[in-house]
């Protein structure tokens, strides 16, 4: 079963490292598998922690970044040792399985819709759920997701609050990582949900237009899995992650992430608060 591990991991390092994807070297001793969300990965977030959780406990990282859906399937099939991600309906579901061990609060941003200086669907100034109508009823270009990501399920939740199925060729999924939809939605000149982390770092073609909504809430956690999910999982190894993340040096980390660059952190830590809540 270690080998079938090893070829998991050395697959998933592949894979990212031939999509720029950003993991930290292997090593055959001490090495652990983080199924994560793009945002941390696109945000620079995991450049800037994983080194140094690696340089405070020895332990190497391998990064598969992906929608918090498919992060949290590769906990529930013992194919990852920690998960890092941001869609807490789909988390307490899992939990509940009781295949993971501990889920703690880590930190949290919020949702931004973006789309083009000229805003034709007039989304400035207004609540998200009439944001969210006056896109559908003007046809204009929405690039989804559409990748069972925390940012795809709060975005049909968006919907539904609107009263809005939607349908159609102005609404467009790319099936990708919030880097890549963002790009795509500068390309067509259309509109999209994003965290802002990913937004900030890579803004060229769009502006931020709707933010400050109670249901833009974006809450990050971390779930520690156990051998109940497979035999290749290593608890000690999810825990040593968990501890770090939610301590006080990775949580100063978080706090500065971005201060320098533009201006205001990109997360704010919450390890040791209350929940967040809209």
């Amino acid at each position: 079963m270690r080998a079938a591990r090893w070829a998991v991991a050395v697959l998933a390092f592949v894979l990212l490292t031939a999509c720029g994807g950003g993991a930290a070297g292997p090593s055959a001793e001490r090495s652990l598998i983080l199924a994560t969300t793009t945002s941390t990965q696109d945000s620079g977030l995991l450049d800037d922690l994983l080194p140094a959780f690696t340089a405070d406990t020895g332990w190497q990282v391998k990064t598969v970044a992906v929608g918090s859906g498919q992060a949290i399937e590769l906990g529930r099939r013992g194919e990852a040792d920690v998960l890092l991600v941001h869609s807490p309906d789909a988390e307490k579901k899992f939990v509940a399985e009781g295949t993971a061990g501990r889920r703690l609060l880590v930190m949290h941003n919020d949702f931004v819709l973006v789309g083009p200086d000229a805003d034709p669907a007039g989304i400035r100034g207004v609540g998200v759920a009439d944001a969210m109508k006056r896109i559908a009823d003007s046809g204009s270009v929405f690039v989804a997701r559409g990748d069972d990501s925390g940012t795809a399920a709060r975005e049909k939740t968006l919907w539904q609050q609107a009263g809005v199925t939607p349908a159609g060729d102005w609404y467009q999924e790319t099936g990708q990582g919030m880097g890549a939809t963002l790009r795509v939605a500068a390309e067509k000149n259309g509109y999209t949900l994003s965290d802002r982390a990913t937004y900030l770092s890579q803004p060229d073609g769009l502006t931020l237009l709707n933010e400050g909504d109670p249901g833009l809430l974006n809450v990050y956690h971390v779930i520690e899995m156990t051998t109940k999910a497979g035999d290749r999982v290593q608890p000690e190894a999810g825990a040593a992650f968990a501890d770090w993340i939610t301590g006080p040096a990775a949580q100063q980390r978080i706090g500065e992430f971005g201060r320098a660059q533009f201006g205001q952190p990109l997360f704010v830590p919450d390890a040791g608060k209350p929940e967040p809540v809209p």
